[in-house]
């Protein structure tokens, strides 16, 4: 039994490494023509709605050369902070430590965790203390940043951090459901964080 399963997992491996994959190839059109046609066939008088795919756009093809800027959109639920800026490096605070991104990165995708997300054009550097999200880095030097809350470093009141950061650790140490730890510790972990961001 474990020979044949072997065999399978072995024959999967093969034939995944045979397709291709790459991020540079603009989004498959067929997929949405086939959900057309299989909605005109079982309804025909009445027009198929919109899918996801019908309001991607293609992504642009990754250039023969490595650009010298890198294109960043850094968006929030609310507003969108940067739109296509072009700039030389963005460093992202991923959960698996600080991610330099810069032009010609490698395509990835990172969770972002409570920090500062610097970036930096010529010789400016603009900070923002970020709540969470996640980052999209793209093969073609374009980086979309989303956050659920962000605020430049520079309007963060160090006064109320500290006293957010007490409180929050009072409510830690007297929390007795695992719901009041859980929250009382988001709250420790946040302003943990904007204290460590105020005092670099």
């Amino acid at each position: 039994m474990f020979r044949r399963s072997t065999g399978l997992l072995a024959r999967n491996v093969i034939a995944a490494r045979s397709r291709y994959f790459s991020t540079d190839l603009p989004a498959a059109s067929d997929a949405d023509s086939t959900f057309v046609e299989a909605w005109k066939k079982v309804i025909p008088n009445i027009d198929p709605p919109k899918t996801p795919l019908a309001f991607m756009q293609p992504r642009p093809a990754t250039p023969s050369s490595i650009p010298s800027k890198l294109t960043v959109n850094f968006v929030l639920p609310y507003q969108s902070v940067l739109s296509s800026k072009e700039v030389d490096m963005v460093i992202i605070p991923a959960t698996t430590g600080q991610m330099g991104v810069l032009p010609g990165h490698v395509a990835t995708i990172a969770e972002l965790k409570p920090g500062v997300l610097s970036v930096h054009e010529g010789n400016e550097e603009t900070k923002y203390f970020i709540s969470s999200g996640f980052a999209f880095i793209h093969a073609n030097s374009f980086a979309d940043v989303i956050a659920v809350e962000a605020v430049p470093l520079d309007r963060i009141d160090a006064s109320l951090v500290q006293k957010g950061l007490q409180e929050f650790t009072q409510k830690l140490s007297s929390a007795s459901t695992d719901l009041e730890k859980a929250e009382a510790q988001i709250g420790v972990d946040v302003h943990s964080a904007l204290n460590a961001a105020l005092t670099s």
